[in-house]
């Protein structure tokens, strides 16, 4: 019997035959934490009284509240930079970019196993890579360690098929997906993906859709390493470490879903849970005051450049406000470059930082009671945004560059 890619990639690292249910210890080759959960990682690992295992392998990111808006969180990040000189571990400081995105443009790589004090440490799926959030404790051991315990996780197979229609993305997608299957579907399963419209993907795309996985309450969220992954990896000036990886052709699946793109509509996740799903379109006249493009999920160039072309020559709704997070330096340098920055703020969009921004609530769009904001965030659980008396709507770039031009929320097939 054939293996699936998490069975594939587990078996690499752990020197043993890997199968679902099977509990293996396997190598880590990227332990890292950011700046909410990075503090408690730290002492965790100090009170261990062991070294690093590989500073190199260790990775600091200053993302979630940077710059910092309040005096605590500057000095969980003074903690944070001092460990990093004192051990060597490698340090991601403010403007950097969102971890997630960093670690695609720079660590990850096919058939890594990668862990993260982070719940969305599942985006570097998309490259093939067993990722996957963990407590503050398991990556604490990770570091010192090098190496972790996993149960093999049950692999769904999604298998997605058909030619993408006007105005439909990857977000569309995984949004269908979760509000078919509910936020608790893939509890602890490895969702992976395939299908001629996965292979038709960017990487861009897959990020995103990797990004979500866990929002369905995934392990891990996987796609094979193909010419698209060595493409991006060049790109980064990494493509030295492509290895192609797919499943074998008779792995075994505990579920198949299909999926035909071409039949799927502009989806919008309302509050306050993602599987709360409602097509964009049966949503109009829902007024909006905030929209917020960018994060992890959807923070890359390409929904730049989507949203920058949408909006060029107009102006955002004047009661609706627009706040856009380029998801890493390098993004924000190209986008510059490029002219997308440029139009957004022509069509009055506030940028801010690389970096988290509103996302989780702490600072740069925290919202009013009663207010609602459309997020190309992942999350929208109440008091997401830093007020449980807002409201959160999870879209598109294309959705939210639509709803920022009329001031509700529109489907983006009316403005394309």
């Amino acid at each position: 019997m054939g293996q699936t890619l998490a069975e594939k990639i587990l078996t690499a690292r752990a020197d043993t035959e890997a199968r679902a249910g099977h509990i293996v210890v396997a190598r880590v080759d990227l332990a890292f934490v950011q700046d909410t959960t990075g503090p408690l990682t730290v002492r965790q690992f100090s009170e261990a009284g062991l070294p690093l295992h590989n500073p190199e392998k260790t990775a600091m990111f200053i993302d979630h509240s940077a710059p910092s808006p309040a005096k605590e969180l500057s000095n969980d990040h003074v903690f944070m930079r001092k460990f990093a000189a004192e051990t060597g571990a490698k340090l991601s400081d403010i403007g950097e970019g969102v971890c997630h995105q960093l670690v695609a443009e720079s660590w990850a790589k096919p058939g890594d196993v990668i862990v993260g004090a982070d719940s969305h440490t599942v985006t570097a799926g998309a490259l093939g890579a067993f990722a996957t959030g963990m407590g503050s404790t398991d990556v604490a051991v990770a570091m010192a360690l090098g190496k972790t315990w996993l149960r093999v996780p049950e692999t769904m197979r999604i298998r997605a098929n058909g030619k993408w229609p006007k105005g439909v993305y990857s977000k569309d997608l995984i949004l269908y997906l979760i509000g078919m299957i509910g936020a608790d579907g893939a509890t602890y399963k490895s969702l992976e993906f395939t299908g001629e419209a996965v292979t038709a993907m960017s990487m861009s795309q897959r990020l995103t859709i990797a990004n979500m996985a866990v929002e369905a309450g995934a392990k891990v969220g996987l796609f094979p390493s193909d010419a698209v992954t060595q493409s991006y990896l060049r790109e980064h000036g990494r493509g030295e470490l492509f290895v192609p990886l797919a499943p074998d052709a008779d792995a075994d699946y505990e579920s198949t879903t299909d999926i035909d793109v071409s039949r799927l509509e502009p989806t919008v996740s309302k509050p306050h849970t993602v599987d709360n799903t409602a097509l964009a379109k049966d949503l109009k006249g829902v007024k909006i005051e905030q929209v917020f493009i960018g994060t992890c999920t959807n923070g890359r160039l390409e929904d730049l450049a989507l949203v920058a072309g949408m909006m060029k020559g107009k102006k955002h709704h004047p009661r609706t406000r627009l706040v856009v997070a380029p998801a890493s330096q390098k993004i924000l340098l190209a986008a510059i470059e490029k002219g997308y920055i440029t139009t957004l703020v022509e069509a009055g969009a506030t940028v801010v930082p690389p970096g988290c921004a509103a996302c989780l609530g702490v600072h740069q769009g925290v919202l009013g009671n009663g207010e609602s904001c459309l997020s190309t965030a992942n999350r929208n659980f109440k008091g997401r945004m830093g007020n449980p008396e807002s409201f959160v709507y999870l879209a598109s770039p294309a959705t939210a560059a639509a709803t920022a031009l009329r001031g509700e929320i529109t489907d983006p097939r009316e403005v394309l």
